[in-house]
């Protein structure tokens, strides 16, 4: 098995892949729009399926707003710089809503981002590295947001 997307509705279509898009670095994939059902979806990503998984976005006809509850955490994207990335999402209009630091309790560098529908979304240094008064990270995933 393996995880083919996630899905998050949202209460703006366009608003959602703007911002996927235009601060988060994804590309659109696919759009499906579905008039009689009332809903639509958009799928964006770094890269299709198989390569790797996909979100979701869903457009409930009418819905501009969902409540996000207490049980829902966030979406992790592994990057190589993460202040870097931090900066480009804020310079693209993007809410960094945690600076870069290291997790609490350990020394791995995390960032959060917070969607223009409240979903937030954790950067984690994916790249070994060691800064100056020596925290590092030594996660080993690849950069989804080597093209943004």
């Amino acid at each position: 098995m393996r995880f083919l997307h996630t899905m998050l509705r949202v209460g703006d279509m366009q608003r959602a892949i703007d911002f996927y898009t235009r601060v988060m670095g994804m590309k659109l994939l696919r759009t499906t729009d579905r008039p009689e059902q009332k809903y639509s979806l958009a799928f964006v990503g770094y890269a299709s399926n198989p390569e790797q998984a996909e979100l979701e976005l869903t457009y409930n006809y009418g819905v501009d707003r969902y409540e996000l509850g207490t049980a829902y955490g966030h979406i992790a994207l592994g990057v190589t710089d993460i202040h870097a990335i931090c900066e480009q999402i804020r310079a693209n209009g993007g809410n960094i809503t945690r600076e870069p630091g290291p997790v609490m309790g350990g020394n791995t560098l995390i960032a959060f981002v917070t969607d223009p529908d409240g979903y937030k979304i954790e950067l984690i240094q994916t790249k070994s590295t060691t800064y100056g008064d020596e925290r590092h990270s030594d996660a080993k995933n690849t950069d989804p947001l080597r093209s943004a």
